[in-house]
């Protein structure tokens, strides 16, 4: 795979999504989220979460370059935003469900008119922990991937009280 639009997911969602895909400037986009400790790891306790929208439907050498990725917010704080970063993400998801639902008005400047732009979430980018603050899973303990959760063959031993996974 070269490109996100060479991938079985963004296929599969043409093929669900025919009137979204038809429309060329339609845009997919991707969301990433980390955090990190401006002060390092062992002075003051301080996190800084960024979210950033990156453009998928971009030529290949283009779509992760810096210049087309889109601060969307940062979440400065004591501690990570955990359990409520609900809360902050709020208005982007709401902006996002009225770009997809209804779209935007935006004016096409090569062909000198306007159009309804609509957009769609494809991704999320971020590590496992981060994945958890972000989907609400607990990335904790037995259960921890939901991917493999079906197929889930953990158990907790007797003695010890660890979490063995065989």
């Amino acid at each position: 795979m070269v490109h996100p639009s060479d991938g079985e997911a963004w296929k599969h969602f043409n093929s669900v999504h025919p009137h979204f895909s038809v429309e060329s400037r339609n845009v997919c986009l991707g969301l990433c989220t980390d955090g990190f400790n401006p002060f390092g790891s062992f002075a003051a306790p301080y996190s800084y979460w960024s979210v950033i929208l990156t453009v998928y439907n971009l030529p290949r050498g283009m779509c992760m370059r810096p210049e087309f990725m889109f601060l969307s917010m940062f979440i400065p704080g004591p501690s990570s935003p955990s359990q409520n970063i609900d809360v902050y993400l709020r208005p982007l998801i709401d902006e996002l469900t009225q770009l997809w639902s209804s779209g935007a008005l935006t004016y096409d400047i090569s062909r000198k008119h306007n159009f309804v732009m609509k957009a769609v979430l494809m991704w999320t980018i971020n590590d496992f922990p981060a994945y958890g603050m972000v989907s609400g899973w607990s990335t904790h303990g037995k259960l921890a991937c939901p991917y493999c959760i079906e197929n889930n063959k953990a158990f907790t031993l007797t003695n010890g009280g660890k979490a063995s996974f065989f």
